[in-house]
């Protein structure tokens, strides 16, 4: 755990506020709305990591990141939110670093998708993937 302002980031899985995962993830992004309660769930139990934003003075927990992993060299970056009361205050780059640079995946190659926060992922060295190596398959439906 480390003090970022007034809000700790942990990787501890028994902090993570499920019922603010939730919520986030039915109604406050893009990618994660047709998901139901039962699959966030299961996502967050089988996650190689979780890590977590909280208050510092309530604990109430105000973001999150999930990854998971092959565990010997690659990761997947997954549902990091912020609650709109606690952003501005660089909490998305600290659940990133946290994730990517602070623990036992900090040599991996990580993978990611995102619409819309390209420039903070960027200042972590993510980028367009190398020609010809990277391939991905679209959910059939469309779906995000």
């Amino acid at each position: 755990m480390r003090t970022v302002g007034a809000y700790e980031v942990d990787d501890d899985p028994a902090r993570v506020d499920l019922d603010v995962v939730w919520k986030c993830l039915s109604t406050g992004v893009y990618w994660g709305k047709w998901r139901d309660r039962e699959l966030v769930e299961k996502v967050f139990k089988n996650a190689w990591r979780v890590v977590g934003a909280y208050e510092t003075s309530t604990g109430q927990m105000v973001g999150f990141a999930r990854a998971f992993s092959d565990t010997i060299g690659s990761a997947y970056l997954a549902d990091v939110f912020v609650v709109d009361e606690a952003r501005g205050a660089g909490l998305g780059k600290e659940l990133v670093r946290e994730m990517i640079d602070n623990g036992p995946g900090a040599a991996f190659r990580w993978m990611l998708h995102t619409a819309d926060a390209h420039g903070l992922y960027r200042q972590f060295g993510f980028g367009d993937p190398p020609e010809g190596q990277y391939m991905e398959r679209s959910r059939p439906n469309g779906q995000a």
